[in-house]
């Protein structure tokens, strides 16, 4: 497959992208919450079961890994990538090394992992992926983000991104905004628009094939402790804006993180954003926990229960997979519940 086909079966319609890249420290929170121990054993166990459920084959056009993860084999025989791949999914791996403290302006980060980057891509393409992600984080506040910041991450993503395409990888370029904060929908956009113009000026700079990418943006949203509410209308409305204004018409696929956002808000933004969208954009979603916060409870109640915990994450999946086409609804999600 091309570059631009892997991005388009990532995000083929009714289809999206599951982040199932904790690292072992995030998952180590995550299980804390449900009382199950952070062994390898069980990180193994509770991500295979979501990978050979019903929802794979329907819902999931790619799945993003984590180092630990793309490696193991699963109890039920094949590796994972090739568990995926057998759901019809795209394997896919996180290979940054995570934000550090910036030079210079040290309340803010810079994601590192260039060094021995090209290595690294080898061995991940001879274990399964054909697809990566690499995470930059900014946050809002009064002198926040700085252009440093805006820059230097945009730098970074842009020299990944060039490094996987020459590794026969789609990258997926992930710069987040983040919710925390007080700030307005207003202010969001704006940075968000700083933001999307560096990284795209960075990758024209690095030559990159916007085919052969993928997009995984924050929506426009205010701060999770603005006093300013917004509803989904005028998340959509603005989110569209901001992606038509900034992001260039050649960039494949769309996928947004969930940030923050409770599961339903996350599927209902969604759906919002998809019925208004008039763009070529195949505009869909990469949630982790929007994807499985409930799995993970069904997990921490029986982690035998194969079934409860798939029946969870099917249910989101699918939930997501109708947003991802305009077509979810409060009414279904509450016929599906039941």
């Amino acid at each position: 497959m091309t570059l631009e086909e892997i991005a388009k079966k990532m995000c083929a319609k009714g289809k999206g992208i599951l982040a199932a890249d904790e690292s072992t420290g995030t998952i180590a929170k995550r299980f804390k919450s449900i009382n199950v121990e952070n062994t390898e054993k069980n990180r193994l166990v509770f991500r295979q079961t979501l990978f050979s459920s019903e929802a794979m084959k329907n819902y999931i056009g790619g799945v993003i890994l984590f180092d630990e993860t793309i490696k193991q084999k699963t109890t039920i025989g094949p590796t994972v990538p090739e568990l995926i791949s057998k759901n019809n999914a795209i394997p896919g791996i996180k290979v940054d090394k995570g934000a550090k403290p910036l030079a210079g302006s040290p309340d803010e980060t810079v994601t590192e992992g260039l060094d021995g980057l090209r290595e690294r891509l080898k061995e991940y393409y001879e274990l399964g992926a054909r697809f990566t992600k690499w995470r930059a984080v900014y946050k809002i506040g009064n002198k926040f983000p700085s252009s440093q910041s805006i820059k230097s991450n945009a730098h970074a993503l842009a020299r990944y991104a060039a490094l996987v395409q020459e590794a026969k990888m789609v990258p997926i370029v992930e710069p987040e905004v983040l919710m925390d904060g007080s700030h307005d929908i207003d202010k969001c956009y704006q940075v968000t628009t700083n933001v999307l113009n560096e990284c795209y000026n960075e990758l024209a700079i690095h030559k990159v094939d916007l085919k052969g990418t993928v997009l995984k943006p924050n929506m426009i949203i205010p701060g999770s402790d603005s006093k300013d509410k917004s509803n989904a209308e005028e998340i959509a409305k603005k989110t569209l804006d901001c992606l038509k204004k900034n992001v260039p018409s050649e960039v494949t696929g769309i996928a947004f993180l969930s940030g923050g956002q409770s599961e339903i808000e996350a599927s209902k933004n969604l759906n919002e954003i998809n019925k208004i969208n008039d763009t070529n954009f195949l505009i869909t979603f990469s949630y982790g926990r929007g994807l499985q916060a409930t799995a993970l409870k069904a997990f921490g109640k029986d982690q035998n229960n194969q079934n409860n915990i798939q029946k969870a994450f099917d249910h989101r999946a699918k939930m997501n997979g109708l947003s991802s086409k305009g077509k979810w609804s409060e009414n279904l999600e509450k016929e599906a519940a039941a």
